[in-house]
């Protein structure tokens, strides 16, 4: 009984935070189908950590942290990949594909130039896109405040610079 309450908490918080996955997953994958793999592959990863979560930090910060993880590490890996079958509750599927969601043009514009970055800068871009503090962006990216504050500024600059290109 005990570890069917522990699934239907973490369903619950996979659902209640299904747009940071989406996010993570939307900057690192174009095609859906690897979308789809990616969700998996975070989720998976998440609930084999799940048990670990320390709840003296944010489950924002927490999740952040292994998705761009997951995310960074899904293409370097894949030639070494071990296919892992997990039962997945089917509602959680779903998150890949709210990428039918029409943008604006000039988030197109944006997330295509967020999408040449290196993937600390993509990963730190999303992250500040999604109004995190520069102390939760350092927690999950295992920098400093000071890094974070100067690399987002810098970004903010190149970003800048592309739109006034055009």
């Amino acid at each position: 009984m005990q570890q069917q309450a522990q699934k239907d908490q973490f369903i619950y918080l996979i659902q209640q935070n299904k747009k940071l996955i989406f996010k993570v997953c939307n900057a690192y994958c174009h095609n859906p189908e690897d979308r789809k793999d990616l969700v998996q592959e975070i989720i998976i990863h998440l609930w084999q950590s799940f048990h670990k979560y320390d709840n003296r930090f944010k489950l924002s910060t927490w999740m952040y942290r292994i998705a761009i993880n997951t995310a960074i590490s899904h293409y370097r890996a894949s030639s070494k990949k071990q296919k892992v079958t997990v039962s997945i509750h089917d509602s959680l599927i779903d998150i890949a594909d709210e990428t039918n969601v029409e943008l604006d043009e000039n988030i197109k514009l944006l997330y295509h130039f967020i999408n040449q970055f290196n993937d600390l800068n993509k990963a730190l871009m999303i992250l500040y896109l999604d109004n995190n503090s520069y102390k939760d962006i350092a927690e999950i990216l295992g920098i400093s405040e000071t890094n974070v504050a100067t690399k987002v500024n810098r970004l903010k600059l190149q970003l800048k610079q592309q739109f006034k290109k055009l």
